[in-house]
């Protein structure tokens, strides 16, 4: 495995930070401080409530203590917990996510592709990136699941998942507000609170949550047409809210009703040029959140679901569990590309998703021997269309003719899933014991596509830009689909389906009462999926598989030092990837579509450790190794150097240390956090993000009456500048000079995460 050393400064920063911090909570920390020793910390990986060193799993748990006192309120942040994990916001949005964990996820947030890691709010299956970056509230804990779970969790976890646990209701009357300032105008507020409608039965809870700050840039010019509008680029407008009705008829029963509502109107985001436009005055600006724009910066991300629960604990061996959910989306957004004023290459789309699931589960707990199974279905329809404006190219090949120039691209690629699972892990031996579980999923998709071109510029709607009328009439035609009349024309969806059967196989051996090893095989499966960009008729790519073995340690050495590593290595086959082939009809001529190539191999290692060194302050590390490889394809026009949004190493470093006074409790939380060098597309290394380690650093107070509370936090505190999305269409030849590509420019931009912020935080609960 490639090794890199890392410079000394950089690692006695990290201890310096280390020893200077410390997480805690509410009334938890009264009993932390009196008490010696590791956290018991229960998860849910194996979709039973379970303690964390007794699970055969690579898996991180992050409770509410945690992301207070570290000052998290968003889910993206939660990469710095984990090894070998990668969240963060997408290119155009704040509320689109990337996620990436051992070097397997998706990068195209388009309709019709599918996730490689799945995300979970309360066992309920997030299936589009759009609306995935969650702003965090009344969060019991966040668990991440790292390595394929297709047995338990279906299709589109072969990366691992991630799961977003809502804190139940305490069935007494609560309130709590809580609000937020800090850099660049940050304001943030959170109510929160549950009411007890029928005394220890029937409790109602709420929550409502608005997020904003002003641009960490702005947009430097924007075209003349556009009129008036918002410059400030990188700002933040979301407002959150959740209602949930909670019902405890008997011990044995619980049923939960919750809804769910997020809205995002923050400014589409303006990427960074790389380079200066070679078609119009668009110098590189001075800062990276400063951009250009030919389109309307505004820009609206809206998700809202349903959800019911019931939990049965039928007998002291039995429980059933129901779980129904429904879920929409919706995104109208406006994509740059060039981030100049001019229309070289302006990407406005729109995003329509709804889906909704049904799980039915029962465990069995029997002497010596445990079962967890169940049926699951899942119906989506996922829907889109974007307008690749070339306006400037259609004027400059056209002129006097041309007003513009447009490829319209419109479609859906709709699903439908069942699926069987069942799981059992029992004793062989006193120390010995064994997991099987399998799955069989059925996966039904049907895709059509409509791609042509106008010589004009058209735009998703009629008020998308001042004065432009979007012809009603206007239509593109089918690409991709069936003909089902038999007369030429494609008038119907094209559909395809798969089978996939997804085991698991795994030993555990207690060592002794303070130590486990184990071993797994498991497999884990991503959808087929037809061409979302289809420009002619073709067929759907295969679904993706991952084989996975596992060999890990979990040990708490004493009362203080707690080490868990996990060794890994992960197959990656029949990859989802733009192919190309030569032309059936000429074959001087080379067509692209989505197709598979061999695959990848990932082998590598995480470790966390946790040591309490005495009864205040905790020291924790967490370190993930990847060695990473792709096949050599010939299908691929561009050789793949190497896996994107996956750095070969990770670190964090982190402590907290808890100290009593006469006026409350105060626990000082510092982190170094590290991340090794990595690419944002795999053909090309234009994008290219060295490694970075950012210091954070907060102090949290609460009184000791437990009502007030508060803090101080610092983010990026060395003002790191790193890559989190971008876009390339430019090349260099021989000599190193740029070529224009797609609308004629030298397209290379990018962008980027968080700069360095302080926010102070106040809040009171009764």
């Amino acid at each position: 495995m490639k090794t890199k050393a890392m410079n000394i400064t950089v690692i006695a920063l990290a201890v310096a930070s280390a020893l200077s911090a410390a997480p805690s909570f509410a009334e938890e920390q009264e009993s932390k401080a009196k008490k010696k020793g590791l956290e018991v910390i229960q998860v849910t990986a194996r979709k039973t409530v379970e303690n964390l060193q007794e699970v055969p799993v690579s898996v991180t748990s992050v409770s509410e203590q945690d992301l207070v006192e570290s000052g998290i309120t968003v889910m993206t942040e939660i990469q710095q917990f984990s090894p070998n994990t990668t969240l963060q916001a997408s290119r155009g949005t704040n509320s689109t996510l990337t996620a990436f964990i051992r070097g397997v996820g998706q990068q195209d947030p388009l309709w019709g592709y599918e996730p490689g890691v799945g995300i979970y709010v309360d066992d309920v299956y997030i299936a589009r990136p759009q609306g995935a970056v969650l702003d965090l509230m009344d969060v019991e804990r966040i668990e991440v699941l790292r390595g394929p779970q297709g047995t338990l969790y279906g299709k589109n976890t072969i990366g691992g998942a991630v799961k977003y646990v809502s804190k139940p209701m305490s069935g007494d009357t609560e309130f709590n507000i809580e609000g937020a300032f800090g850099s660049y105008s940050q304001t943030d507020l959170k109510v929160t609170g549950q009411i007890p409608l029928i005394d220890d039965k029937l409790y109602l809870g709420f929550g409502h949550g608005m997020f904003k700050r002003d641009g960490f840039g702005e947009f430097l010019k924007i075209a003349d047409n556009l009129g008036e509008q918002d410059t400030e680029n990188y700002n933040k407008d979301i407002s959150a809210t959740r209602l949930t009705l909670e019902y405890r008829p008997t011990t044995d029963l619980f049923v939960r009703l919750g809804w769910d509502k997020t809205k995002d109107t923050s400014n589409a985001k303006g990427g960074y040029r790389l380079l200066p436009s070679i078609v119009t005055d668009a110098p590189v600006p001075d800062s990276v959140f400063d951009s250009y724009s030919s389109l309307p910066t505004d820009n609206l991300v809206e998700t809202d679901g349903i959800s019911l629960t019931v939990d049965w604990n039928v007998n002291e061996e039995l429980a059933l569990k129901f779980i129904s959910a429904k879920r929409e989306s919706y995104s109208s957004t406006n994509i740059d590309f060039d981030n100049t004023a001019v229309d070289i290459f302006d990407v406005p789309a729109i995003y329509d998703d709804e889906n909704t699931s049904h799980e039915l589960q029962a465990t069995y707990s029997g002497d010596g021997y445990s079962v967890v199974g169940g049926l699951y279905l899942y119906d989506a329809e996922s829907c889109g269309v974007f307008d690749a404006v070339l306006g400037h190219l259609g004027r400059s090949l056209f002129p006097g003719i041309a007003t513009g120039f447009t490829r319209e691209v419109a479609g859906c690629n709709n699903s439908e899933s069942q699926a069987a699972y069942v799981q059992s892990s029992f004793d062989v031996t006193e120390q010995l014991s064994m997991t099987l579980g399998a799955r069989y999923t059925n996966e039904e998709k049907e895709a059509y596509v409509n791609n042509g071109v106008q010589i004009f510029n058209v735009y998703p709607e009629s008020d998308w830009v001042p004065g432009y009328q979007r012809d009603p009439n206007l239509a593109f035609p089918q690409v991709l689909g069936t003909d089902s009349n038999n007369d030429g024309t494609l008038d119907a969806p094209a559909s395809d389906d798969w089978s996939q059967f997804t085991p698991r196989v795994g030993v555990e051996y207690q060592l002794d009462n303070k130590t486990m090893l184990f071993a797994s095989y498991s497999q884990g499966f991503k959808s087929g999926t037809y061409n979302p960009r289809a420009s002619g008729q073709e067929g759907a790519a295969n679904p993706e598989i991952v084989d996975s073995i596992e060999f890990g340690m979990k040990r708490d050495w004493n009362e203080q030092l707690r080490t868990n590593i996990t060794l890994f290595n992960i197959e990656h086959k029949d990859r989802q990837y733009i192919t190309v082939t030569p032309d059936p009809t000429d074959s001087t001529v080379l067509n692209q579509s989505l197709g598979n190539i061999k695959g990848s191999s990932v082998k590598g290692l995480e470790a966390e450790i946790t040591y309490a060194a005495t009864d205040l302050l905790t020291i924790d590390l967490a370190v993930g190794l990847l060695d990473g490889e792709i096949e050599d394809d010939p299908t691929v026009a561009t050789p793949l150097l190497g896996l994107s949004n996956t750095p070969d190493y990770t670190f964090a470093l982190s402590a907290n240390y808890l100290i009593e006074s006469e006026v409350g409790y105060f626990v000082v939380n510092g982190g170094y956090y590290y991340r090794d060098d990595y690419r944002l597309f795999e053909d090309s290394d234009a994008l290219f993000q060295e490694g970075y380690g950012s210091f954070n650093l907060g102090v949290t107070w609460e009184s000791e009456e437990g009502n007030w509370y508060g803090g101080i936090y610092g983010k990026n505190l060395t003002d790191e500048e790193f890559m989190i999305g971008g876009y390339n269409f430019a090349a260099q030849d021989e000599a190193g000079n740029w070529i224009p590509g797609l609308g004629g420019d030298t397209t290379l931009a990018s962008y980027y995460g968080d700069p360095r912020t302080i926010h102070v935080k106040v809040g009171y609960r009764f």
